[in-house]
């Protein structure tokens, strides 16, 4: 018996990482989230990828989730992993997969391009986990947005509700405003926020 847990635990771990490789994470990503060897893993990601997996390390410093688009779809995808965490059973790394799933199918319905990638998503949890950031409410939409664990949180005005000066000068970059505003509320009604 306990060897038939182990193999069903092993297909588990392979499946899981199967999904992981095909959304697009970095090795780094998969030996943190599985139980699999470094050299079981680089096989399954060349096979699956069919290259190589990159090398360098991962993206370890919160400001790139502060800047005013990526902002935005960190936030749409950590409103999605919240509710995804709260109302369902999933494992963590299962959560993530899966807020990272409706995070992209959101992206594809608006026609725009996902800033986020699955290995930032996955980044960005971890620094909420650790109390690097956090979410805070904009005190105009009253909508949920990534930000530094300190900041003001009564005065607090999203990347929506005032966007900088240089947003919606060029005609993508008022396509991705307009996009975002319809995506976010649209994936948070999806979510029953």
């Amino acid at each position: 018996m306990a060897r038939s847990k182990s193999v069903l635990t092993e297909a588990r771990q392979i499946e899981r990482a199967v999904t992981l490789i095909n959304l697009g994470a970095r090795l780094q990503v998969l030996e943190s989230e599985t139980d699999l060897s470094y050299e079981r893993l680089l096989r399954l990601y060349k096979e699956v990828a069919g290259k190589s997996p990159s090398k360098g390390q991962l993206p370890f410093s919160t400001d790139w989730f502060m800047t005013w688009q990526p902002n935005i779809h960190a936030s749409l995808f950590l409103n999605i992993h919240e509710y995804l965490n709260k109302s369902s059973a999933l494992d963590e790394i299962d959560t993530v997969i899966k807020a990272y799933q409706l995070y992209t199918e959101q992206m594809q319905a608006q026609d725009l391009e996902p800033l986020l990638s699955i290995t930032r998503a996955w980044r960005l949890v971890k620094f909420v986990d650790n109390g690097m950031l956090t979410m805070t409410g904009c005190c105009k939409c009253g909508g949920q947005y990534v930000t530094h664990p300190h900041e003001i949180a009564r005065h607090y005005v999203c990347g929506l509700c005032n966007p900088p000066a240089r947003a919606g000068k060029g005609k993508l970059s008022g396509r991705f405003t307009a996009g975002l505003a319809d995506a976010a509320p649209a994936a948070l009604a999806a979510t029953g926020h």
